[in-house]
């Protein structure tokens, strides 16, 4: 209260704040009013765009960021989803729901950089670490060959070099004695036998010296110390064991005095020139190693210096604790400074070729040592250390000898991805526009390499990428409710949206497609629901090899269909679509295992759905086969004629959502077929009507057992291919023209053919809920065969 009575005091302060409270409730009743203010600021992902800067451009059209087709000349709400419109400069056409247009200044606020897509070979590095390890090729066991005691080691401890034939143990051994004895006794036998006419006997006493010669070579004697037992003609008590290599003593398992067996170990000796070395390479970089690549390998113990092995051998076998492969690594280890046990890092630099394969150019038409990957030579052979036949660099994984241009791969930097899983988005900049303009692509990516990677599909060598600023484009565009990596469909969830449908489809359960197309390239789309068919068949198989067939020809259905045959809002449509079901083509066509196909398989459902609901497509299998017209007689086809006028019947019926005249119908077709005379046709007629018949009359069997009018509308549409088929071959009499037409939204969008005598749209699938969906698309010409029958499209 005493803080009022100051102001109150105040006069002046007082009337200023009474002039301040009106002036606010002005403002507020002006607004009220509608009057707009003059300048308002918005901010879109970091770019500053004010509408006095729109204002400076011509605005010449509004239009709504969810539903481009929509072109009004002034502002206000969008008419399908009352969004506000946005204004579209001069020449602001829109030519992809992914595009983004910006003014130069907004541009620089936000730093968007570009780069090239190009074509060059990339370098994908893998680091790994491990310890270094004794080559077990090169291990040796110094054993005894003979029972006996240990009276003297020459090497009393572990970490002694020796070289080959040193003198390692002094041994103690009553058998060897007696085998030496055994020598001396049969030498002094020849000599005394030397005289003797009895030649057998001296052959006797001869083989008994090589015996016992060959008994103490065995037991590990060498040759003079065999000479100096013969020489000396006593036998000896002991025996020295010689190294049988040369390398660093590692174990010592015996000590003197020890009572022996034979094969008891004794020392083990290590040659430590060539070492391995144990590695733990990812499972994610197993795709970039090769037997015979490179390795860099360092360590702690000498730092900046680099020593160079060869990749001899990669583990088959993945261990599941920690996710890891074995690699071993031969090297060269001339110095010994190399120690096993020692912790080593390593790098392997692998150059990456087109589809993720590695080229090593120094091995290009080489020959190489399947034992010992160092060894390398330029044509077939043995190798020089093991004797193996030596093998080609192309059978262990590496790019056959070609053109380099011919395998470079097609590499974008790593920032211009924005990563979703095995794709990414990407934002092109638009060539040849008024304001710089960025399209945004879905793409297939390839392996990493390095600061890169590679591209399977979806760009071309050239497209100028954004490197930097990209997710500054992807937030501008998600604000706008167009598609981008945070929301892939748009804010309208992938455009699919019913635009005020009437309720009698709503009831009918369909949706409208939202596309208007022409016949001739739902045609095109209908080859594509006909591949993804060919997919699903393939996946039930189990066999990847056709599954990824069936992928690939997806993707040819996809480049098959003609763009340029639409044109504005559902020529966008169908380049994002299509962008999409494409990708899905190529990754299933590269596909790995089952678990990966259904995965694609899965997205592409939801893609071919968007695309059904947007052009009404069909399948291409649907199609009714084209044959050769028959010469048959007038009064058979004056009977083909009556099986005609009871399909129409029929048909008539399910426009009318008439079950019982459906059913009473149907029966009157089935005895117009059943009186069709045979007889009448001769030869190639003859079998062609045969298989006719057999199909008109399984049609109209199914069609009988239909428990409901939707059953029947569904054999009603095979009924009507294959009496499409008998017309064109036989024609009908009296002749006069037979209209197909095709209703696209039969079916939850897979479309349906239907025969009419005239033009006038009576829908057999949707009755009165949706009389007039369908559209002729082509005229059968009933004249007789003989008369240039055929058939023309509309």
């Amino acid at each position: 209260m005493s803080r009022l009575r100051t102001i109150l005091a105040r006069p002046r302060k007082w009337i200023g704040l009474l002039v301040l409270i009106l002036a606010c409730l002005g403002l507020g009743y002006a607004l009220r009013a509608g009057w707009a203010p003059v300048h308002v600021e918005v901010t879109v992902a970091g770019a500053a765009e004010t509408t006095e800067a729109v204002a400076q451009e011509t605005v010449t059209v509004w239009t709504c960021s969810m539903h481009p087709q929509i072109r009004q000349p002034e502002p206000g709400l969008c008419p399908i989803c009352s969004m506000p419109l946005i204004p579209v400069a001069s020449g602001g056409e829109v030519g992809s729901m992914r595009e983004f247009k910006t003014g130069e200044a907004a541009l620089k606020l936000m730093e968007v950089q570009t780069s090239p897509v190009e074509r060059r070979f990339v370098t994908a590095e893998v680091r790994m670490v491990g310890k270094i390890a004794y080559d077990e090729t090169r291990l040796g066991y110094i054993t005894a060959w003979i029972p006996g005691r240990l009276d003297r080691l020459f090497v009393d401890y572990t970490g002694i070099g020796v070289e080959k034939g040193d003198h390692m143990v002094y041994i103690y051994s009553p058998e060897l004695l007696a085998a030496q004895e055994e020598l001396i006794q049969a030498l002094r036998a020849v000599e005394e036998l030397s005289a003797s006419g009895l030649d057998i006997m001296k052959e006797t006493a001869q083989a008994t010296v090589v015996a016992a010669r060959e008994k103490l070579r065995l037991w590990g004697l060498a040759p003079d110390q065999i000479e100096q037992t013969e020489r000396r003609g006593t036998p000896s008590e002991h025996m020295t064991i010689y190294a049988p290599i040369g390398g660093i003593v590692i174990h010592k398992n015996a000590l003197e005095g020890m009572y022996v067996k034979t094969g008891t170990r004794i020392y083990t000796i290590a040659d430590l020139s060539h070492v391995w070395v144990k590695l733990d390479a990812y499972e994610s970089d197993l795709m970039w190693l090769r037997y015979g690549q490179k390795v860099a390998i360092t360590g702690e113990a000498y730092p900046g210096e680099s020593f160079t092995g060869w990749i001899a051998f990669i583990d088959p076998v993945l261990d599941e604790r920690t996710r890891t492969v074995k690699v071993r690594v031969n090297v060269p280890n001339p110095d010994g400074k190399l120690k096993p046990e020692m912790f080593v890092h390593s790098v392997v630099k692998a150059r990456v070729a087109m589809g993720g394969r590695v080229m090593d150019p120094d091995l290009i038409g080489k020959w190489i040592c399947p034992m010992h990957p160092e060894v390398v030579n330029d044509a077939a052979g043995a190798c020089d250390l093991c004797g193996m036949p030596l093998v080609t660099a192309e059978s262990l994984g590496y790019v056959a000898a070609v053109e380099e241009e011919e395998v470079r791969p097609l590499v974008i930097p790593v920032s211009a991805a924005l990563v979703t899983g095995k794709r990414a988005i990407v934002y092109v900049e638009v060539p040849d526009q008024d304001q710089p303009t960025f399209e945004g692509r879905e793409i297939v990516l390839g392996p990493r390499a390095g600061d890169y990677y590679t591209v399977r599909h979806g760009l071309d060598e050239g497209d100028m990428v954004v490197t930097r600023g990209a997710f500054k484009i992807d937030s501008a565009l998600q604000i706008q409710a167009k598609p981008s990596m945070m929301t892939p469909e748009g804010g309208g969830a992938g455009g699919v949206h019913h635009h005020g449908a009437e309720p009698a489809r709503a009831a009918a359960g369909q949706e409208a497609p939202s596309a208007q197309v022409p016949p001739a390239f739902s045609e095109q789309v209908g080859r594509i629901v006909g591949a993804q068919a060919s997919v699903a068949e393939a996946m039930e198989t189990g066999d990847i090899g056709q599954v990824r067939d069936a992928f690939n020809a997806l993707g040819a259905a996809v480049d098959g269909a003609d763009g340029t045959l639409l044109s504005g809002h559902p020529r966008m449509l169908w380049k994002e679509l299509s962008m999409l079901v494409k990708n899905d083509a190529v990754e299933g066509g590269d596909a790995t295992d089952l678990k990966v196909a259904r995965r694609v398989a899965s997205v592409l459902d939801g893609h071919m759905r968007r695309v059904r609901a947007q052009f009404g497509a069909v399948h291409e299998h649907a199609d009714v086969p084209l044959a050769e017209p028959v010469e048959v007689a007038e009064a058979f086809r004056d009977q083909i004629g009556e099986v005609f006028e009871g399909y129409l019947a029929l048909q008539t019926a399910l426009a009318e959502d008439d079950w019982d005249g459906a059913l009473a119908a149907g029966a009157t077709m089935r005895d117009a077929l059943d009186a069709v005379d045979m007889g009448l046709t001769r030869g190639d007629a003859h079998m062609a009507w045969m298989g006719s018949l057999s199909g008109l009359q399984t049609a109209l069997d199914a069609m009988g057992e239909a428990a409901d009018i939707g059953a029947l509308r569904a054999g009603f549409s095979d009924l009507s291919e294959k009496l499409a088929a008998v017309i064109r071959r036989f024609g009908i009499a009296p002749v006069r023209p037979v209209y197909r037409l095709r209703c696209p939204m039969a079916f939850d969008g897979r479309g349906a053919w239907w025969l009419q005598a005239d033009r006038e749209t009576r829908n057999p699938y949707f009755g009165a809920a949706m009389p007039e969906c369908g559209d002729v698309v082509e005229t059968i010409s009933a004249e007789a065969p003989d008369a240039g029958g055929g058939r023309g499209h509309e």
